[in-house]
Parts: structure tokens; sequence; C-alpha cells
């Protein structure tokens, strides 16, 4: 099979002046593109999960300093002085995901080397920061397939692909990859609460390219491994620490310790841009919690007993311990630890 029949979602667009987004709040019921002007609606647009998923958040984060630039006046000197608003509103917008940082710093470093327009320097960068995210998602695919091997059918957690990266996917890329070289042949998709970002999105996409999907309540993930259903549990990351210590989506932490109690192995996919090699390990990742809302209601509508109360973290850490193989890249980490996580970044 051709990889690319497998790949037809693309939820970040660049038009030329301005940013499309696909909003990602009315999948799967509605395919709706946002056009985004200014890096104040790229903010926005983070915070309130029109855009989610660390690779794209940096991508649209770049594009929103860009447009910030395009907007100031045409005799600026002092451009980091007067791009720096929009930077810190950007950098505000998530505080867990470190390629937003990532992306901002690429961002800061072109405006302090200055140039002749640096509207267009700062345009160019943050495209090459887009195109470098879907080849790095190519590679990790034909990485974490290999490393697969057969395997039957996998389980995955949160959305991981095209629509939380530059295209392809960090963990559905594997997935994609894994499917058209035959290695497997079906993936069980948590829903992924308070956003049921598997049920709305990684099936969806799954759907759309042809990929057969099942979708599983978190809490029967257990018994799925039980039964052998799955040979491997496939995640991304939103950061990733100097010991391989991992911060994905709330729930990702438990599907790690079951399946290493059910002997199934644990891949954790993201790009060289999530690893954080200043933070020493999970204790130091700085975990959001958003409104308890997200818990006590589904849909606007309300599901929980007036007068309860919620905590809802957005990430949870994974051990270094608990992973098998951390999937880059720029190459594969099997039993990460600091040792070879300094040595992949070197």
């Amino acid at each position: 099979m051709n990889r690319v029949t497998h790949d037809t979602v693309r939820a970040v667009q660049w038009t030329g002046d301005h940013l499309r987004l696909l909003d990602q709040r009315r999948l799967p019921g509605e395919s709706v593109y946002l056009d985004i002007p200014d890096a104040a609606a790229a903010a926005s647009a983070i915070r309130d999960m029109v855009v989610r998923g660390a690779p794209a958040i940096g991508i649209t984060a770049a594009y929103g300093v860009a447009m910030a630039a395009r907007a100031a006046p045409a005799d600026t000197r002092d451009w980091l002085k007067v791009l720096e608003p929009a930077m810190e509103r950007l950098a505000a917008a998530r505080p867990t995901a470190v390629n937003l940082f990532w992306a901002l710093g690429r961002m800061e470093r072109v405006i302090e080397a200055g140039g002749m327009d640096l509207p267009a320097a700062l345009e160019a960068e943050a495209r090459r920061i887009h195109e470098e995210d879907l080849a790095a998602n190519r590679r990790m695919g034909e990485l974490g397939a290999a490393l697969m091997g057969p395997a039957g059918a996998v389980l995955t957690h949160c959305n991981t692909g095209s629509l939380a990266t530059g295209g392809y996917g960090t963990a559905l890329g594997v997935i994609r990859s894994a499917f058209a070289a035959g290695h497997i042949d079906k993936v069980y998709a948590d829903e992924t609460r308070p956003w049921l970002q598997g049920a709305r999105l990684t099936a969806w996409e799954l759907v759309q390219d042809g990929i057969p999907v099942d979708l599983v309540c978190e809490g029967a993930a257990a018994s799925l491994m039980r039964r052998g259903c799955v040979g491997w549990v496939v995640v991304g990351a939103d950061r990733i620490a100097a010991n391989g210590d991992t911060a994905n989506k709330i729930g990702t932490y438990p599907l790690a310790v079951l399946a290493r109690h059910h002997g199934v192995r644990f891949m954790v996919v993201a790009p060289t841009s999530t690893i954080d090699m200043e933070t020493p390990d999970g204790a130091g990742i700085p975990i959001e919690e958003r409104d308890a809302s997200e818990v006590l209601s589904l849909g606007g509508q309300p599901v929980a007993a007036e007068g309860a109360g919620a905590w809802n973290p957005a990430f949870d850490v994974t051990p270094a311990e608990l992973i098998d193989a951390i999937v880059t890249e720029k190459g594969v980490v099997e039993r990460p630890d600091r040792a070879k996580m300094t040595a992949l970044m070197k």
C-alpha cells in the first residue's frame, strides 16, 4: 500500500498572509476552518483548543510571530521590543508543550539576527518549522514501524496524528507506516476524557484514511491487554525530560503501568523538539490544570451532580523505566535513561 493513501488531513494551513486552522473543537460533526489573522488570534486558538498537539502548537506560534511582524510599522527598528508582547502572549497560551517555547526560540533567533526584510525572514522560518515537522514525522513513522514489526493491533491514546502536527503525525505516523507495511491490521483508540480527543479526533482521522479503528473507554484498556488483543501501546509526548520521563495527555501513565504488567511494549513517539534537556526529570515538568467544567460537563451539558468539584490536570508523567522505546527523527532510544537521551541530543 502507498502510505500517501493514509495521509489526507492537514489541520494547519498557511495561506501566504494568514493561518487557516481546522477547528478541532467541532470535529467530528463539522470540518470548519477558521481564519487566524494575527498573533492574538493564534494565541487564543492555542489556549482554547482550536489547535492542539505539541508540534501543531509550535507551528501555530511560529506563524503567529510572522503575522505580528507583518502587522508592525514598516520603519520598525527595535523588532524584538515590538514583537515581544505578541511572543509573550503566545508563550502563555499553554505551559506544558515544550514545542511552543522551542518554536518561539527559533523565531527569536531570527529577530536577533536582523536583516533587510525581517517579516519575510520570519515567515520563511515559520515555513521551515512546518516543513521540518512533516519530514520528521515521516522519518519517525519509518523508524517506529520497523521497530514494531508484526504487531496485529495497537492501542493509542489522545490524538497524535495530522491534527496534532504539521502532517502525518507522531504516534499516528508510526501507526500509518505500520499499517501501510502490513504490520498492523487494527487500531484501538482510547476515548481520552475529558476532551474526547480519541473519540472525536483519532477515530475521525483513521476513518478518513481507511485504517480500521475500534474505540474503547480508558477503563477497558486492562481487559484488552489481558486478552492479548494488542502488541504495542503507541503514544505521543508534549515534553520529554532529560532522563526520558515523558509528559503526555492525562491517562498515559496508567496505560504504561498496565502495559508493563501485561507484557505489552510501550512506545513514545515525538520529535527532538519535544525533548527538554534543561528539565532533569518528570518532576520538573509543569502540568497544566484546566477548568473543572471540562470534567463536570460534556458538550456544554452537565454530567455530574450539582455541587461536585473536579480535579482536571491536562497531562501526567510516565517514568522512563516504563517506556520501552522513544522514537524520534534522529533515532530510536530503547529503555531510555539520562545517558542515552544525552547521546541522542548530541
